[in-house]
């Protein structure tokens, strides 16, 4: 009778523990696969780092650290030639402060009224478009930069067309779709409660949503604007077709300028030697330039984000 309890038991107990023993086997196993996903991610990022401090350090100490930086005559050419970077640098930081200016407030506002005041209907479809926008190639930027913004620049500004000033232009359009996508994620996850509270204190739904919402979800917003200086920053193809490309420093919006990416990209194809090794050392600055902003900005979040 006993034995017999105890068979009855044992299989009453038995599917569940396989059931749980198979749980957790792929519990285990996910979770392997996360680290390892993970760790491959970290590597990939490390050994980037790795080649490009590797191969950019040297030519600094060669060229003279003050030279390469500050030194504001590129002509690899001349005898001896001449490695400054300085005025591709202003110009990569002038071009994604102007992108930066022109089209962030324009992003977040757009966020605000897909995230407050959108009808859900027309919300969808404007969402496609956002995405839409995010899936043209840089190219294509780029030829709608040379045939729209050159000519109406030159038309309706000053000089050649090709500037400063447009590229600027033409990256604050590009970013676009990047800061709304981000911000208005951020703006919709901001618990309802949040909105309610506002409301109940007597604000209106306008003050709520700029007032109440938009500081609660700062830190996605805080999010969506590296991202989009990283896109501003990094851009190459765009850049190099509507910003005149002058490896000198500008003197006003209206001239050219050259940013770093640009110079690698308009150079790399026939550089030897040092000039190569040159061009390797402008990515690694650019590289230390976006872990410095990215540094700075989160530093900001963790003292000034509280929610």
């Amino acid at each position: 009778m006993e034995r017999s309890e105890i068979m009855t038991t044992a299989s009453w107990e038995t599917p569940p523990d396989r059931a749980a023993k198979s749980r957790l086997r792929g519990e285990r196993w996910m979770a392997w696969w996360v680290r390892s996903m993970a760790a491959i991610a970290i590597l990939s990022v490390g050994l980037i780092a790795l080649f490009i401090f590797a191969k950019g350090i040297p030519p600094i100490w060669t060229i003279g650290w003050q030279d390469f930086l500050l030194g504001e005559t590129w002509k690899p050419g001349d005898v001896p030639p001449q490695y400054g970077i300085f005025p591709m640098i202003v110009g990569s930081v002038l071009v994604t402060a102007g992108a930066m200016l022109m089209g962030a407030p324009v992003a977040l506002a757009a966020a605000v009224y897909l995230a407050g005041f959108c009808p859900p209907k027309f919300r969808r479809t404007l969402n496609s478009l956002v995405l839409l926008l995010a899936g043209i190639p840089s190219i294509v930027y780029g030829f709608f930069g040379m045939v729209v913004l050159v000519p109406w620049v030159r038309e309706y500004g000053s000089g050649t067309g090709s500037s400063l000033f447009t590229a600027a232009l033409l990256l604050a359009i590009m970013i676009l779709p990047t800061v709304i996508s981000v911000s208005e994620t951020a703006f919709s996850a901001v618990p309802q409660r949040y909105y309610e509270a506002g409301r109940a204190l007597g604000l209106t739904h306008e003050k709520t949503m700029v007032g109440v919402i938009v500081p609660a979800a700062s830190s996605g917003v805080l999010a969506a604007l590296v991202l989009g200086i990283g896109r501003a920053i990094g851009e190459t193809m765009a850049v190099v077709m509507v910003a005149g490309n002058q490896a000198v420093i500008p003197s006003s919006i209206w001239e050219g300028t050259r940013t770093l990416t640009a110079n690698i990209v308009l150079e790399m194809g026939y550089a030897a030697d040092l000039h190569r090794d040159s061009l390797i050392a402008s990515g690694a600055i650019l590289f230390m330039m976006i872990l410095c902003l990215n540094t700075v900005f989160l530093y900001l979040r963790e003292k000034w984000v509280k929610v």
